[in-house]
């Protein structure tokens, strides 16, 4: 059982989404579960298959990290579970004691992070909150409360950057805060790891200061436990299978996997024992040594004499910077590479003439004094098509394998902002004046790249805009931002000359403003007829401009 909210210590299984024996990918939705705020959908982090649903649903008030399921890699282990498992009680008798963390009187249990509970009066210990139903590490951006601070009930004690963006975390609980565990600018701090201490009374503050260690003094001392334990468990176990997400963690770390240590059923090597290795420096201790050991072994293959080490000099000297990636741009990387690899996308293009809207945006600004950008009436054009052809506004429902139609015309856009690329939503954009659209869509700019975005300004969306006519970009072709089913990249406009029919029916050369406009469509949703619909709306929608203010 997950914490998904600060305050979660406990929660309910409202519904399973996959059964027994189901196939699971990384991202599938496992089951809802009803937490102290609402009710969430709890997504696998791994693949594998459902071996065993330990805790039914409709089950109330199950301890935050009692099991509830069982997976496992391959579907032919899911026979040779223990016939005794048959519930949480069972599984937990074979958690090793350092994982079996127990609460008592409500006072927490913080070995974890250096505190000797005995020694310490009531407190609170917050934890790095699941800020997004993905989020599963957080970066500490700002504190704003110091130690030593009062805290009241909704005050901002600190930033946390998740994977969307960077939000604002507000107490739940009064009180001070008596010392802080993550240091501002802290980074990957796994979700449900402690960052601060709170305690009820000022005098208190004294105690909690003496009986927390600093981060120094922690990080040498789980080494060091660590290391027993691993010792102890190399004795037993054995690396026998590795998963998935532990496979290309090694791949990419160059790790030996004789030297890692399994935790998993079977002797399976989870990503979380690589993720270990890997922060205790085991992966810059064996490729060291690599490099150390290699020259004396390479040997030429004609004059059996030891290599020249010139190229590998060579490219020791290059000149390069790390350049670390934030959260947003982590997790960009990972949804669009499974948009292009899951999602068949469909590409139509076309041309519309720009000179009525230009018009239209210069008579706003000279007559009524409202200025407007020509991307703000392009998100008016595709909000109204969309309206027009409702068959374009839908996503494509994976689980039950069909179509599903939105009721609302939802209009994501895309904003460039230093931590990545960030798509606040423009709510019932075929509803709103142009001027009202321009206005919001200035307020969500400056949000997001200031990383003030509230979840609900950003999480959602039927339809995506990305616009890269202020570049010298003539067209593109834009990646789906799933769950969405289409997204349209708008290129710059560009003056040509070509035939147009004057009023008085004859046919003249003329120069005219043109803009390419490129629809990236999931073909589950749209097939040919739809896209050409949609597309065919939208130019109208160009063609006679000013029936947008109607």
């Amino acid at each position: 059982m997950p914490a998904l909210s600060p305050t979660m210590s406990q929660g309910n299984i409202a519904k399973w989404k996959k059964k027994e024996g189901d196939k699971i990918e990384v991202g599938d939705i496992l089951c809802e579960i009803e937490t102290d705020k609402a009710t969430v959908e709890f997504e696998s982090l791994e693949e594998g298959f459902l071996a065993k649903i330990l805790i039914p649903e409709g089950s109330k008030d199950v301890p935050v990290g009692q099991p509830i399921a069982i997976t496992v890699e391959d579907a032919d282990d899911i026979q040779n579970l223990p016939a005794n498992v048959m519930g949480g009680s069972e599984v937990k008798e074979d958690i090793p004691p350092q994982q079996n963390v127990k609460k008592e009187d409500g006072v927490q249990d913080t070995s974890s992070v250096g505190i000797n509970t005995s020694e310490l009066p009531p407190h609170i210990l917050i934890e790095m909150p699941a800020l997004s139903p993905t989020m599963s590490q957080g970066n500490i951006a700002k504190w704003k409360k110091k130690e030593g601070d009062k805290i009241e009930v909704g005050d901002v004690i600190c930033e946390i950057e998740t994977d969307k963006a960077t939000v604002e975390f507000e107490c739940l609980e009064e009180g001070y805060l008596a010392r802080i565990l993550a240091p501002e600018g802290s980074k990957d701090i796994a979700v449900g790891q402690a960052i601060a201490v709170t305690v009820e009374d000022a005098a208190d503050l004294e105690v909690v200061k003496n009986a927390v260690f600093s981060g120094s003094a922690v990080k040498e001392e789980k080494p060091i436990h660590q290391d027993t334990r691993d010792a102890t468990r190399s004795e037993k176990t054995s690396v026998k299978r590795i998963s998935p997400a532990a496979k290309l963690l090694i791949t990419e770390h160059g790790l030996d996997t004789s030297s890692l240590k399994a935790s998993g059923a079977h002797g399976t090597l989870l990503k979380g024992d690589v993720l270990a290795a890997i922060k205790s420096g085991l992966g810059s201790t064996i490729v060291s040594s690599k490099e150390k050991t290699a020259p004396s072994a390479q040997v030429h293959p004609k004059t059996s004499a030891p290599a020249s080490t010139e190229s590998r000099s060579s490219k020791q000297t290059d000149s390069f910077e790390d350049f670390p990636n934030s959260q947003i741009r982590k997790v960009i990387a990972t949804r669009l590479l499974e948009s292009k690899q899951n999602i068949p996308h469909l590409y139509l293009s076309s041309d519309v003439i720009l000179d009525p809207l230009l018009s239209l945006r210069k008579d706003l600004k000279e007559r009524h004094n409202v200025k407007v950008s020509v991307n703000d009436i392009v998100i008016k054009a595709v909000a109204v098509a969309l309206r027009n052809v409702p068959e374009a506004n839908a996503y494509w429902d994976a689980e039950k394998g069909e179509v599903f139609l939105c009721d609302s015309v939802d209009i994501s856009i895309a904003v460039a902002t230093e931590k990545g690329l960030m798509t606040p939503i423009v709510r019932n954009a075929d509803q709103k004046t142009i001027s009202a659209i321009s206005s919001e869509v200035k307020e969500l700019a400056e949000k997001a790249r200031a990383g003030k975005l509230k979840p609900n300004e950003f999480q959602g969306g039927t339809f995506s805009i990305s616009n890269l006519g202020m570049f010298p970009v003539d067209h593109f072709c834009a990646i789906i931002n799933p769950p969405q089913a289409s997204i349209l990249a708008v290129g710059r406009g560009n003056k040509v000359v070509e035939p147009v029919i004057g009023s008085d029916g004859i046919e003249r050369p003329a120069v005219v403003t043109k803009m390419n406009l490129t629809l990236s469509a999931d073909h589950r949703v749209f097939d040919g007829k739809v896209g050409g619909s949609f597309l065919s709306a939208l130019c109208s929608n160009f063609s006679e401009i000013r029936r947008l203010l109607l």
